[in-house]
């Protein structure tokens, strides 16, 4: 017996010997993918690029792994829980390994010759996610376990299951427990209820097999399952149990949704990021903080929105998308998977006509709700004809539809659903302050899931008359007065930059005679601003525009420069517009205020030119007598640059005044529903109404819209600036502008109103009655006069007269 005991001894320490020497043996085989003490404690997870408004609000993400990384302290205690009794229950007693899991996954390797799985607590988890790959094979598993046990020496508990809920994989490109619960509950992980903790807790087995959303039923005994295990193990009590096992499954695909939509800014913030990061931008976890303001890009996102469909269907419909009467006869199933084949623009519906009577349509949606279709909804669809022509209004609905047709619909406030149709035009809008450039609201077209290309950088097209009031303030830089007077009248001429003689005309095909600049800028004359580039020159003329930020090189060399024929982007234009609001200074337009890394640490912090006209200069220089530099704010610390100043206080002033005008008495009057007297703007139309802008500004704020086609067609008879581009401006500004003070452009001191002659711009006589008031820098007052004999009542009576028919008649055209 003795000598059997001997030689189970020797056995045993034979054994335990070689187990030591083929450990050692392993171990010096896979020491090398052992990671060091600092490597554990450093790991870095791939989190996305997330891109938030000035008020943070969520903008875009751009990232395979949708993560949002927490602290063991943000840890809910009911999912702590929930993990442990689906993955480790005895997390907190072992030493990083399960001796019992193990033998079972040793018994699989001899019977099979392969690990098949099992045996892996949370800690072995975490060595596989952050430091190894998935495959089943006997040396990454004994690396797995020498790791784990490295974790266990050099992190504490709770570090090791930080790690694991926020880097293990739960489906849907969610990485980590609180961005499961954003993917899968549209909630904060704090939010989320007993039931929904482990719901989620059973998605690290196998994410696929239990989603919620793809396999309810399986996910449900999975959840169950928890719950029971949870209960044994004492972690909730009998009545939390019963509770949350009869909680229903309210788990949805919620993605990662956007707060405030901005498709056209997110991908101008990535593209210009991408430049310097490269596709590390998708993984090093930066958070980009916009100029942009959540409640002014909503308003400009439905100010395009419902100019455009307003647009367009004023201007007829131009028929159903299809037509399948075939599918009357198919299964309610056959017709909604038929119905999926068509495409359409978010938040709208494909819809079958199921039936139809006089006044009404019953439609079957592309989710599978069926609706009634008022008569209300779609009486506006007269047929298409061409941009200038539509058929007959419709009478009954067998004029617009029958049943078998397919037709799109967007959802209504008061009528619920309205018969739509996807548009043709485009519009644009950019809204910057002037005082730094700081871009508040930026829309590209109608829809960027439907169309990426962004008309307010990308696009170039002719401004029309918007162009004017710069070449108006390079007259007035040079010595014209808004009383100087220029003949509106018939004119040839022979450029040899044209192809042929050019006679401009007025849009209203009226000629005024001598005519004021400052009328002449609210009627938008086209004849009296070509005679001024003429008089001006074109070559200095397009010296002084570059001081407004506009390229030399890209403006044409002939008249029709007064006429706005260059070709410019609507960021340019409001970048132009910008000195005029913020009394003659030049800023860049920007959009990156600030830029966060994974830390919350500032990595990049906006410095803008800025307007300051009470700063302190620290370090300036006098070039030309411009002003440069930095400056301290009145507050003292923050230091930034000083924007350079290009026109003149006394010229700006007079330019916004004139542009006031324009919305009193002129082309932009519609903007006067706005009741805001600080109000400055300009129209703009081109030739056969190609293109309609409006650009206006008060003291802070700057706004350009631009509508048109892509293809640079017509937008048909009676379609000018005033009434396609204008009433999205107006829209836009009036939530824009919602509770904020009048500000007005800063009047200079320098400048001084006289009563002058209507008729001649000059000094007006000693008690003449038809005399209105003007300003002027004082350097430009017009000489007193002294007359005998004053001008005929009846004279006065017919200028008055003659004024009064000029604004009708602008009244009726705009």
């Amino acid at each position: 017996m003795l000598k059997v005991l001997k030689i189970f001894f020797f056995l045993a320490l034979f054994g335990a010997l070689c187990s030591a020497v083929i450990t050692f043996a392993v171990y010096q085989s896979v020491k090398d993918r052992i990671p060091t003490v600092t490597q554990l404690k450093d790991t870095e997870l791939q989190i996305p690029l997330r891109i938030y408004t000035a008020d943070n609000k969520l903008i875009g993400e751009f990232g395979e792994q949708r993560r949002t990384p927490i602290s063991y302290a943000q840890l809910p205690a009911e999912l702590e829980h929930a993990i442990l009794a689906a993955e480790d229950s005895n997390f907190y007693h072992h030493p990083g390994i399960d001796i019992m899991g193990l033998g079972r996954a040793a018994m699989q390797l001899v019977t099979t010759g392969k690990i098949q799985g099992g045996g892996s607590t949370i800690t072995m988890q975490v060595a596989r996610n952050y430091f190894l790959s998935f495959e089943q094979t006997f040396t990454r598993k004994f690396t797995e376990i020498f790791i784990s046990l490295k974790m266990e020496r050099e992190l504490t508990k709770h570090e090791i299951l930080e790690l694991y809920v926020n880097k293990i994989y739960l489906g849907k490109r969610a990485y980590g427990f609180e961005a499961a619960a954003q993917v899968y509950y549209g909630k904060e992980l704090k939010d989320l209820n007993l039931a929904q903790y482990a719901m989620i807790a059973g998605l690290p087995k196998a994410p696929s097999r239990y989603n919620p959303v793809a396999n309810p039923s399986r996910a449900l005994i999975r959840r169950n399952w928890i719950l029971q295990r949870m209960l044994s193990l004492g972690s909730i009590n009998k009545e939390q149990y019963q509770s949350a096992v009869e909680t229903p499954v309210t788990a949805s695909d919620y993605g990662i949704t956007p707060d405030v939509d901005a498709g056209y800014i997110a991908e101008m913030v990535r593209s210009e990021l991408h430049q310097t990061y490269g596709d590390k931008l998708y993984t090093e976890g930066l958070t980009v903080y916009t100029t942009i303001d959540s409640k002014r890009q909503t308003a400009a996102n439905k100010a395009i929105n419902d100019g455009v469909l307003s647009y367009d269907m004023k201007h007829g419909y131009r028929g159903v998308v299809a037509s399948h009467p075939e599918l009357l006869d198919k299964s309610l199933k056959e017709q909604e998977k038929a119905l999926k084949q068509y495409k359409t623009l978010h938040v709208w519906r494909v819809g079958l006509v199921i039936s139809t009577t006089d006044q009404y349509a019953n439609v079957l949606l592309n989710n599978g709700d069926q609706i009634t279709l008022s008569w209300d909804s779609m009486k506006w669809a007269k047929p298409y004809i061409n941009d200038d022509l539509q058929g007959p209004a419709p009478k009954t609905v067998a004029d617009i539809m029958v049943p078998g047709d397919i037709i799109d619909l967007r959802p209504d406030a008061d009528l619920g659903w309205i018969l739509t149709q996807k548009p043709k035009l485009q519009s644009a809008l950019i809204s910057i302050k002037s005082r730094d450039g700081a871009i508040q609201a930026l829309v590209g077209g109608f829809n960027y899931y439907e169309n990426k290309f962004n008309r307010v950088t990308q696009s170039k097209r002719q401004p029309g008359s918007s162009f004017k009031p710069f070449i108006y303030s390079s007259a007035l830089s040079r010595g014209y007065t808004a009383a100087s007077l220029i003949n509106d009248a018939p004119v040839v001429f022979e450029d040899s930059n044209l192809d042929k003689a050019w006679r401009p005309t007025n849009d209203n095909g009226r000629f005024y005679g001598p005519t004021r600049l400052r009328p002449a800028l609210y009627r938008s004359q086209n004849i009296v601003s070509v005679r001024l580039l003429q008089e001006l020159g074109i070559s200095p003329t397009i010296k002084f525009l570059t001081r407004f930020g506009f390229n030399a090189d890209e403006l044409p060399r002939n008249l029709s420069l007064a006429l706005g024929s260059a070709n410019v982007s609507p960021m340019e234009m409001a970048t132009g517009y910008a000195v005029f609001s913020n009394g003659g200074y030049k800023i860049t337009p920007y959009l990156i205020d600030h830029i966060t890394d994974r830390n919350n640490e500032v990595v990049f912090q906006a410095t803008p030119d800025t307007v300051c006209r009470s700063c302190t200069l620290l370090d300036s220089d006098q070039q030309d007598g411009k002003q440069s530099g930095l400056f301290a704010t009145p507050q003292g610390v923050q230091n930034r640059p000083v924007a350079e100043q290009r026109l003149t206080p006394e010229v700006d002033y007079l330019i916004y005044d004139m542009m006031r005008d324009v919305i009193q008495y002129g082309t932009g009057r519609r903007a006067r529903v706005l009741k805001r007297p600080d109000l400055a703007g300009k129209t703009g139309t081109t030739n056969d109404g190609k293109d309609a802008w409006f650009s206006g500004y008060n003291g802070s704020l700057v706004t350009t819209v631009w509508s048109g086609f892509d293809d640079s067609t017509s937008l048909g008879r009676g379609a000018f600036g005033s009434s396609v581009s204008l009433p999205t401006w107006i829209d836009y500004m009036r939530v824009a502008l919602d509770d904020t003070p009048l500000s007005y452009v800063q009047k200079p001191s320098t400048l001084v109103t006289v009563r002058i002659d209507p008729k001649t711009g000059e000094r007006a006589l000693p008690g003449q009655k038809d005399a209105i008031f003007e300003m002027f820098r004082r350097d430009h007052i017009p000489a007193q006069r002294t007359a005998n004999v004053l001008t005929s009542d009846n004279g006065q009576e017919n200028e008055a007269q003659q004024e009064k028919q000029s604004d009708n008649a602008l009244e009726n055209l705009f």
